[in-house]
């Protein structure tokens, strides 16, 4: 019986949280782009029993994500596959989240989709930011949804896009998109994949957001949300534990939003009158 291999892309806590959840009896490969970041969650992990291996990788390029599958796939069957990595505005200019947000996610899809072991299944972390990002026409979707990765980032209306919030959107936006026109070839793998879109989440990358210049608004939508606080990485892993195991077995190509609340919220205008 071969060992089962649980990858984890992008190490923050979000990442280091799932680790934990489903790491415990496989093999883990951790990876990220912070080698340092990296170093200290394998070194955390391996403290703590689990048998940890560590790549570094940059989910912009082709070769590096497909290096990475390759890898994991010898290690042992690729049994589930975890993609935290990611920036946010309050981090980095429009391009870099394009570069990391969009395209990092499809090459993923691509690469991890020729290796996943049948059973398998993946899970995608986009945000709510895609369900809040103004309507896309039908041809931006089926672009965003079905483009070769390789030509993703010189589309039309993503070279115009001004700014890293809307940016970072555009790419939530297009995970939900490039997982459900995944999920068909992972299908023919007897794989499933799948995306989660948390909330405000007390991570680092959560509480730069909050300190940053949308801090106030963000707060405001916490405050009006049916749950009323921050999400814990923890809750994102219950999650990703639910899409990944058997109980989700007739569940491919969707996203769970895990917000607390707050998208209803703002769909009921509620945060503009706590505003």
């Amino acid at each position: 019986m071969g060992v089962n291999t649980l990858v984890v892309i992008g190490v923050g806590g979000m990442g280091q949280s799932m680790a934990r959840r489903q790491g415990a009896g496989k093999k883990v490969l951790l990876a990220d782009f912070d080698e340092r970041v990296l170093s200290t969650a394998a070194e955390a992990l391996l403290g703590e029993g689990y048998d940890v291996v560590t790549s570094p990788v940059d989910v912009s390029s082709r070769s590096s994500v497909a290096d990475l599958a390759e890898r994991a796939a010898e290690l042992g069957d690729v049994t589930e596959i975890v993609h935290t990595a990611g920036l946010s505005p309050a981090q980095a200019p429009v391009a870099a989240i394009l570069a990391v947000d969009l395209l990092g996610v499809a090459l993923t899809l691509e690469e991890f989709g020729r290796v996943v072991a049948h059973g398998g299944a993946g899970v995608v972390l986009s945000s709510m930011a895609g369900h809040l990002t103004p309507p896309l026409d039908a041809e931006q979707e089926r672009a965003l949804a079905h483009t070769p990765a390789d030509e993703l980032l010189d589309l039309p209306f993503l070279t115009q896009v001004a700014s890293g919030a809307v940016g970072y959107g555009l790419a939530k936006r297009a995970n939900h998109l490039r997982v459900q026109a995944a999920a068909v070839a992972w299908g023919r793998r007897g794989a499933r994949i799948n995306s989660i879109s948390p909330g405000v989440i007390s991570t680092p990358m959560g509480q730069q957001e909050l300190a940053g210049d949308s801090g106030t608004a963000m707060r405001a939508m916490v405050d009006a949300s049916a749950a009323g606080r921050l999400g814990t990485p923890a809750d994102i892993a219950a999650a990703a534990a639910f899409l990944l195991g058997p109980d989700s077995a007739f569940i491919s190509g969707t996203d769970l939003l895990v917000d607390g609340g707050v998208v209803a919220a703002l769909h009921t205008d509620r945060p503009n009158r706590a505003a």
